[in-house]
């Protein structure tokens, strides 16, 4: 067996684009399903974490307040 990856499966997908940006793509030789494929994955890591942040909100907002009030654990154990 070898350690290589799984390459993802691959899927044909219709887009529109601006003419003048395409054209300036295609003038750099931009592989614009690679281009594609790392907006994607930046903008649904982006989406991920707003969605996880307000979801979590309320916990953090009552983490940051007991914080303020009584401060962390380690408080009285810092030497610096």
């Amino acid at each position: 067996m070898t350690a290589t990856a799984a390459r993802p499966r691959k899927k044909a997908a219709n887009l529109s684009v601006d003419e003048k940006l395409l054209e300036r793509a295609r003038r750099m030789k931009l592989n614009l399903s690679q281009v594609l494929e790392a907006g994607l994955i930046q903008a649904i890591r982006m989406e991920e974490r707003a969605a996880w942040l307000r979801r979590n909100r309320a916990a953090l907002e009552a983490y940051n307040e007991h914080v303020e009030k009584h401060g962390v654990f380690s408080d009285g154990l810092r030497s610096f």
